[in-house]
């Protein structure tokens, strides 16, 4: 009976409550929670009470694929650089965080809370569309690696498993990004490199900084190769390769 009473007080302490957030304690749960996924939010909230609290509820529920929490000891806030109510946004890509600090905005609103969070929701591979373009490209890191490839091929597949894995090792270097060729509006895309959907998979380089882009060479698509077309990049030994997209095609 003990036993039973003792694991129900560390659960709810740590996890679930009726609001349906987990609640984290202190600095190494808030730690510990922002490990656990590639992309996390904690509400560092005074109280169920606080401004935002609901809303940061109800929004958990609309983006599922983001593990939320809340955080009310401000012993931890202090780590984190956070001082009043915050919502903020962790993710691993980059090694970011980005604060919505609640006394800054005069109405809060769940879709507008969704709205942050999809937006900043950049991932190890992160598929590219209108949403997560706007975090992409607000990034620090400014070179993207590109996995041009067809959706409902073998090869979209694999290729995205294959380098979801490799991303990691340039964590604050590349950003991981996933064109889906098979969709129309990503066609201004493929054709910034000079390729169209039946050419693909293939794989590319951009680099904000510079506004200059680079194609892997024709051949399999390999971890090894993808790795030292990367050390390539990171060398500066690309910029004496020819830009990819020189002879520009048009995707009909």
């Amino acid at each position: 009976m003990l036993l039973t009473l003792l694991f129900s007080l560390l659960v709810s302490s740590a996890i679930a409550t009726e609001k349906d957030l987990p609640t984290l304690t202190d600095s190494k749960a808030v730690e510990a929670f922002i490990d656990s996924a590639e992309v996390v939010v904690i509400g560092f909230l005074e109280g169920e009470e606080s401004h935002g609290y609901q809303q940061l509820v109800a929004s958990a529920k609309k983006v599922d694929s983001v593990p939320v929490a809340i955080c009310s000891v401000k012993e931890a806030w202090a780590d984190y650089n956070v001082s009043s109510n915050t919502i903020a946004l962790f993710r691993k890509a980059d090694n970011h965080q980005e604060n919505l600090v609640l006394s800054e905005i005069k109405k809060l609103e769940v879709d507008g809370l969704v709205n942050f969070i999809s937006v900043n929701e950049v991932r190890y591979i992160t598929e590219y569309n209108q949403v997560s373009a706007v975090g992409l490209f607000g990034s620090e890191v400014k070179a993207h690696l590109l996995l041009f490839a067809n959706r409902g091929t073998k090869e979209f597949t694999e290729l995205k498993e294959q380098l979801g894995a490799l991303a990691p090792e340039f964590t604050g270097k590349f950003l991981f990004v996933l064109v889906n060729g098979a969709v129309k509006s990503n066609a201004r895309s493929l054709g910034y490199f000079g390729l169209k959907s039946k050419e693909l998979p293939r794989v590319g380089i951009y680099d904000g900084d510079s506004d200059m882009k680079w194609l892997l060479p024709e051949g399999e698509i390999t971890t090894e190769r993808v790795r030292d077309f990367c050390q390539s990049f990171l060398q500066g030994a690309l910029k004496e390769v020819k830009q990819a997209g020189a002879e520009a095609k048009t995707e009909l």
